[in-house]
């Protein structure tokens, strides 16, 4: 990680409760019920995010910085780490929906307790010892707002798999989007390209290993992938055809039964999509979201084009300067429809993107010694890259050189499509 720069104690207070106090507004809608479920592995409780992300600053902040720090309770190391094998064991993954106990208000007044102990520490601490404790401070608050993203997915799904299909919060009535218009293609010379980050403020390790790569000239579409186009492939059979998928893709279809993007459904020849507001009648002109990489791949199969490369990607990016799309600032929770009339559009927010990238380390990557080590190498097989953030994406947290992670069967993540030949 860049050595960072210390900023005044008042300012980096300021950050560190205005983004912890965001991860509460987001569970702020929920009931207690809502905050303890867990219907498939993917997916956490809230109540499990809200006390993970704390016992991170716990365990890495105050335990080594704060002299004569008391944690909060002895059990919450067990109960809330999630896959620090150096620190220790932990209820696994899989079992955090049976965690019904600490309560929910114990949760929020062990939050509390680490907020008042962070702010003490930057308060006193001399600049020395600031120093030692910046970069994984700093990585802490990275953290939250990675796992802010997580609860507005997660959250998402829960809801969905509630027979009521309640809404997150109810959005204002609006009248059809506009179109985005006809999707065009631009230009990218070949040549090399730099990948990696070079900038001297955070980033994660997986950015780093700054290096060239050679690219052939390729064209990549000015805007996302919408429901409308995405739904043409559904009504050409796309499905069904096994000549556009991957054979694991393919197996996936046959074996879960996929029909459509996760979310859609099909009520009296009429496609509804359920959202973070409740079910509504499918925009066509949103970009689609909620797809696998195989699916993803077998659409564009079936358009005659093909998905990026995450070097592409971050090519396009230098090329034509990034237009941001929706993010979780806006408070819509979904994507919303291409805007701006030139260049490349929604590049950053909206949709998390697929490419053809498997996750692998760049040149040069090394793990860091202890705990902090485990946090993406260990991670660094079977899965594809992902770039551009999302809809639930804080844009204070996204940048170019951003590498997201997941298997390719995942989607509950607003993951979508932009296309390149």
């Amino acid at each position: 990680m860049p050595t960072l720069a210390a900023p005044p104690t008042q300012e980096l207070i300021k950050r560190f409760e205005q983004l912890r106090a965001q991860t509460e507004a987001i569970c702020a809608p929920l009931e207690p019920e809502d905050t303890v479920v867990q219907p498939m592995v993917d997916v956490s409780p809230p109540k499990w995010h809200m006390a993970h992300t704390t016992w991170f600053f716990e365990q890495f902040v105050l335990q080594p910085h704060r002299k004569g720090y008391k944690v909060f309770h002895p059990s919450y190391g067990f109960l809330f780490n999630s896959y620090y094998n150096t620190v220790g064991n932990r209820v696994q993954r899989a079992e955090r929906s049976t965690l019904t106990r600490p309560p929910l208000r114990e949760v929020y007044a062990y939050r509390r307790y680490v907020n008042e102990q962070i702010n003490e520490l930057l308060a006193t601490a001399d600049e020395d010892t600031v120093a030692a404790f910046l970069p994984v401070l700093e990585l802490g608050l990275q953290h939250e707002q990675q796992h802010q993203e997580l609860l507005i997915t997660d959250i998402k799904y829960i809801l969905s798999t509630n027979p009521l299909l309640p809404a997150y919060h109810q959005s204002k009535k609006e009248s059809a989007s506009a179109s985005p218009g006809e999707a065009t293609f631009l230009e990218v010379p070949g040549g090399v390209y730099t990948i990696g980050y070079r900038g001297h403020d955070f980033c994660f390790d997986n950015e780093l290993g700054v290096h060239d790569v050679l690219l052939a000239d390729f064209r990549v579409m000015n805007r996302l992938v919408t429901n409308g186009e995405y739904l043409e492939f559904i009504k050409a059979g796309g499905y069904t055809d096994f000549r556009y998928w991957l054979d694991e893709g393919l197996a996936l279809v046959r074996t879960a039964g996929l029909k459509a993007p996760l979310y859609w459904v099909e009520q009296d020849g009429e496609w509804m999509v359920y959202t973070l507001h409740g079910l509504e009648k499918l925009d066509l002109n949103k970009p689609v979201s909620h797809i696998s990489f195989y699916e993803a791949q077998a659409y564009a199969s079936w358009s005659g084009k093909r998905l990026l490369t995450e070097f592409e990607w971050e090519a396009a990016a230098q090329v034509y300067p990034p237009q941001p799309g929706n993010f979780l600032e806006s408070g819509q929770l979904e994507p919303s429809v291409a805007k701006a009339t030139s260049g490349l559009q929604q590049l950053y927010g909206d949709t998390w993107e697929w490419t053809y990238s498997a996750y692998h380390p760049y040149p040069g990557f090394s793990t860091a010694p202890g705990a902090l080590g485990e946090y993406n190498g260990k991670f660094m097989i079977n899965q594809m890259v992902l770039r551009g953030g999302s809809c639930a994406t804080s844009f204070s947290h996204i940048r170019t050189t951003y590498r997201n992670f997941f298997h390719p069967d995942k989607r509950w993540q607003y993951s979508g499509i932009r296309l390149a030949e």
